[in-house]
Protein backbone atom coordinates (compact mmCIF):
# COMPACT_ATOMS: atom_id res chain seq x y z
CA UNK A 1 0.00 0.00 0.00
CA UNK A 2 1.33 3.43 -0.96
CA UNK A 3 1.71 6.14 1.66
CA UNK A 4 -0.73 8.45 -0.11
CA UNK A 5 -3.42 5.79 0.38
CA UNK A 6 -2.78 5.45 4.12
CA UNK A 7 -5.03 7.51 6.40
CA UNK A 8 -3.83 8.62 9.85
CA UNK A 9 -6.01 10.15 12.56
CA UNK A 10 -4.02 12.29 15.01
CA UNK A 11 -5.74 13.09 18.32
CA UNK A 12 -4.41 15.63 20.82
CA UNK A 13 -5.81 18.61 22.73
CA UNK A 14 -2.65 20.66 22.17
CA UNK A 15 -2.86 22.68 18.90
CA UNK A 16 0.95 22.86 18.60
CA UNK A 17 1.26 19.06 18.71
CA UNK A 18 -1.48 18.66 16.10
CA UNK A 19 0.20 21.20 13.82
CA UNK A 20 3.77 19.89 14.11
CA UNK A 21 3.01 16.17 13.94
CA UNK A 22 0.40 16.62 11.22
CA UNK A 23 2.83 18.66 9.13
CA UNK A 24 5.58 16.03 9.37
CA UNK A 25 3.31 13.08 8.62
CA UNK A 26 1.75 14.93 5.68
CA UNK A 27 5.23 15.76 4.38
CA UNK A 28 6.02 12.05 4.58
CA UNK A 29 3.14 11.40 2.18
CA UNK A 30 0.34 10.26 4.50
CA UNK A 31 -3.23 11.57 4.49
CA UNK A 32 -3.72 13.07 7.97
CA UNK A 33 -6.89 13.99 9.87
CA UNK A 34 -6.99 15.54 13.33
CA UNK A 35 -9.25 15.58 16.38
CA UNK A 36 -9.03 17.55 19.64
CA UNK A 37 -10.49 14.99 22.06
CA UNK A 38 -11.50 11.36 22.36
CA UNK A 39 -15.17 11.98 21.58
CA UNK A 40 -14.34 13.73 18.33
CA UNK A 41 -11.76 11.03 17.54
CA UNK A 42 -14.29 8.20 17.75
CA UNK A 43 -16.76 10.10 15.58
CA UNK A 44 -14.16 10.99 12.96
CA UNK A 45 -12.67 7.47 12.94
CA UNK A 46 -16.07 5.99 12.10
CA UNK A 47 -16.36 8.33 9.11
CA UNK A 48 -12.76 8.28 7.84
CA UNK A 49 -11.83 4.63 8.62
CA UNK A 50 -8.13 5.43 9.28
CA UNK A 51 -5.38 2.83 9.03
CA UNK A 52 -3.64 4.34 12.08
CA UNK A 53 -4.88 6.33 15.07
CA UNK A 54 -2.36 8.26 17.21
CA UNK A 55 -3.92 9.10 20.58
CA UNK A 56 -2.99 11.33 23.50
CA UNK A 57 -4.04 9.98 26.92
CA UNK A 58 -5.08 13.07 28.88
CA UNK A 59 -7.78 14.93 26.91
CA UNK A 60 -11.09 16.71 27.64
CA UNK A 61 -14.52 15.27 26.77
CA UNK A 62 -13.13 11.71 26.64
CA UNK A 63 -9.61 10.52 27.45
CA UNK A 64 -7.46 8.40 25.15
CA UNK A 65 -7.91 5.15 27.10
CA UNK A 66 -11.70 5.27 26.84
CA UNK A 67 -11.48 6.34 23.19
CA UNK A 68 -9.20 3.38 22.43
CA UNK A 69 -11.63 0.96 24.07
CA UNK A 70 -14.52 2.35 22.02
CA UNK A 71 -12.53 2.21 18.78
CA UNK A 72 -11.71 -1.45 19.40
CA UNK A 73 -15.45 -2.18 19.75
CA UNK A 74 -16.40 -0.27 16.59
CA UNK A 75 -17.31 -2.30 13.52
CA UNK A 76 -14.89 -1.70 10.66
CA UNK A 77 -12.06 -0.54 12.93
CA UNK A 78 -11.01 -3.93 14.30
CA UNK A 79 -7.78 -3.90 12.27
CA UNK A 80 -6.97 -0.22 12.71
CA UNK A 81 -3.53 0.29 14.26
CA UNK A 82 -3.69 2.34 17.46
CA UNK A 83 -0.73 3.90 19.25
CA UNK A 84 -0.59 6.32 22.15
CA UNK A 85 1.62 9.40 21.91
CA UNK A 86 1.73 10.89 25.38
CA UNK A 87 3.86 12.38 28.13
CA UNK A 88 2.48 9.74 30.51
CA UNK A 89 5.34 7.25 30.54
CA UNK A 90 4.61 5.34 33.77
CA UNK A 91 4.38 1.55 33.60
CA UNK A 92 0.79 1.54 34.89
CA UNK A 93 -0.23 4.05 32.24
CA UNK A 94 1.35 1.93 29.49
CA UNK A 95 -0.35 -1.19 30.85
CA UNK A 96 -3.70 0.61 30.82
CA UNK A 97 -3.06 1.55 27.20
CA UNK A 98 -2.28 -2.01 26.14
CA UNK A 99 -5.22 -3.33 28.15
CA UNK A 100 -7.46 -0.95 26.21
CA UNK A 101 -6.27 -2.54 22.97
CA UNK A 102 -3.42 -0.30 21.82
CA UNK A 103 -0.73 -1.70 19.52
CA UNK A 104 2.03 0.59 20.73
CA UNK A 105 2.89 3.33 23.22
CA UNK A 106 5.20 6.24 22.38
CA UNK A 107 6.24 8.78 25.00
CA UNK A 108 6.76 12.51 24.56
CA UNK A 109 8.89 14.45 24.03
CA UNK A 110 10.00 12.93 20.75
CA UNK A 111 11.65 14.53 17.74
CA UNK A 112 9.32 14.74 14.71
CA UNK A 113 11.69 12.75 12.48
CA UNK A 114 11.96 9.99 15.08
CA UNK A 115 8.18 9.88 15.40
CA UNK A 116 7.81 9.60 11.63
CA UNK A 117 10.31 6.72 11.63
CA UNK A 118 8.30 4.94 14.34
CA UNK A 119 5.07 5.47 12.41
CA UNK A 120 6.69 4.12 9.24
CA UNK A 121 7.91 1.03 11.11
CA UNK A 122 4.56 0.48 12.80
CA UNK A 123 2.63 0.65 9.54
CA UNK A 124 5.22 -1.43 7.70
CA UNK A 125 4.72 -4.26 10.15
CA UNK A 126 0.93 -4.12 10.21
CA UNK A 127 0.12 -3.34 6.58
CA UNK A 128 2.55 -5.78 4.99
CA UNK A 129 1.12 -8.28 2.51
CA UNK A 130 0.46 -11.66 4.01
CA UNK A 131 1.34 -14.98 2.37
CA UNK A 132 -2.06 -16.47 1.29
CA UNK A 133 -0.81 -19.98 2.10
CA UNK A 134 -0.44 -18.95 5.73
CA UNK A 135 -3.71 -17.03 6.06
CA UNK A 136 -5.52 -19.80 7.93
CA UNK A 137 -3.93 -21.99 10.60
CA UNK A 138 -5.63 -24.68 12.68
CA UNK A 139 -4.17 -25.75 16.02
CA UNK A 140 -6.29 -28.16 18.01
CA UNK A 141 -9.80 -26.71 18.24
CA UNK A 142 -8.61 -23.20 17.39
CA UNK A 143 -8.69 -21.69 13.88
CA UNK A 144 -6.53 -18.61 13.26
CA UNK A 145 -7.61 -16.59 10.22
CA UNK A 146 -4.92 -14.01 9.49
CA UNK A 147 -6.71 -12.52 6.49
CA UNK A 148 -9.74 -11.56 8.59
CA UNK A 149 -7.86 -11.20 11.90
CA UNK A 150 -10.34 -13.60 13.43
CA UNK A 151 -10.13 -16.50 15.87
CA UNK A 152 -12.64 -19.34 16.00
CA UNK A 153 -12.60 -21.78 18.92
CA UNK A 154 -15.11 -24.63 18.98
CA UNK A 155 -17.31 -22.68 16.59
CA UNK A 156 -17.21 -19.50 18.70
CA UNK A 157 -15.76 -16.41 17.02
CA UNK A 158 -13.30 -14.39 19.10
CA UNK A 159 -12.13 -10.93 18.01
CA UNK A 160 -8.75 -9.94 19.45
CA UNK A 161 -6.89 -6.62 19.39
CA UNK A 162 -4.07 -6.72 16.85
CA UNK A 163 -1.17 -7.32 19.24
CA UNK A 164 -2.97 -10.11 21.06
CA UNK A 165 -3.75 -11.69 17.69
CA UNK A 166 -0.13 -11.43 16.54
CA UNK A 167 1.14 -12.89 19.81
CA UNK A 168 -1.29 -15.82 19.65
CA UNK A 169 -0.42 -16.41 15.99
CA UNK A 170 3.30 -16.49 16.79
CA UNK A 171 3.03 -18.87 19.74
CA UNK A 172 0.53 -21.16 17.97
CA UNK A 173 2.72 -21.34 14.85
CA UNK A 174 4.91 -23.84 16.72
CA UNK A 175 3.00 -25.49 19.58
CA UNK A 176 5.18 -26.59 22.53
CA UNK A 177 8.10 -24.46 21.32
CA UNK A 178 9.32 -22.04 23.98
CA UNK A 179 9.55 -18.52 22.55
CA UNK A 180 12.05 -16.36 24.41
CA UNK A 181 10.83 -12.95 25.56
CA UNK A 182 13.28 -11.12 23.32
CA UNK A 183 12.10 -13.12 20.31
CA UNK A 184 8.47 -12.32 21.08
CA UNK A 185 9.25 -8.60 21.39
CA UNK A 186 11.13 -8.67 18.09
CA UNK A 187 8.49 -10.62 16.16
CA UNK A 188 5.40 -8.92 17.56
CA UNK A 189 6.58 -5.41 18.40
CA UNK A 190 9.72 -5.08 16.27
CA UNK A 191 13.16 -3.74 17.02
CA UNK A 192 12.18 -0.15 16.28
CA UNK A 193 9.67 0.13 19.12
CA UNK A 194 10.58 0.29 22.81
CA UNK A 195 7.91 -1.20 25.06
CA UNK A 196 7.71 -1.79 28.79
CA UNK A 197 9.07 -4.97 30.30
CA UNK A 198 5.62 -6.16 31.35
CA UNK A 199 4.01 -5.66 27.95
CA UNK A 200 4.18 -9.37 27.04
CA UNK A 201 2.79 -10.40 30.44
CA UNK A 202 -0.22 -8.10 30.01
CA UNK A 203 -1.03 -9.55 26.58
CA UNK A 204 -0.58 -13.15 27.75
CA UNK A 205 -2.96 -12.48 30.64
CA UNK A 206 -5.59 -11.16 28.21
CA UNK A 207 -5.14 -14.19 25.93
CA UNK A 208 -5.55 -16.57 28.85
CA UNK A 209 -8.84 -14.88 29.68
CA UNK A 210 -10.15 -15.05 26.11
CA UNK A 211 -8.65 -18.24 24.64
CA UNK A 212 -8.12 -20.38 27.73
CA UNK A 213 -5.51 -20.44 30.46
CA UNK A 214 -4.55 -24.02 29.62
CA UNK A 215 -3.06 -22.99 26.26
CA UNK A 216 -0.36 -20.64 27.57
CA UNK A 217 2.49 -21.89 29.71
CA UNK A 218 5.05 -19.63 31.36
CA UNK A 219 8.65 -20.85 31.32
CA UNK A 220 10.25 -18.88 34.14
CA UNK A 221 13.20 -16.76 33.14
CA UNK A 222 12.78 -17.72 29.47
CA UNK A 223 9.41 -16.92 27.89
CA UNK A 224 6.14 -18.56 26.87
CA UNK A 225 4.82 -21.46 24.82
CA UNK A 226 1.50 -22.53 23.36
CA UNK A 227 0.10 -25.85 24.58
CA UNK A 228 -2.56 -27.88 22.75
Amino acid sequence: MKKKDIKILLVDDEPDILEIVSYNLTAEGYEVFTAKNGLEAVSKAKKKQPHLVILDVMMPEMDGIEACELLRKTSGLENTVITFLTARGEDYSQMAGFDAGADDYITKPIKPKVLVSKVNALLRRHLKDENPEEDITKVGDIIINREEYKIVKKGREIILPRKEFELLSLLASKPSKVFKREVILDKVWGNEVVVGGRTIDVHIRKLREKIGEEHFKTVKGVGYKFVL
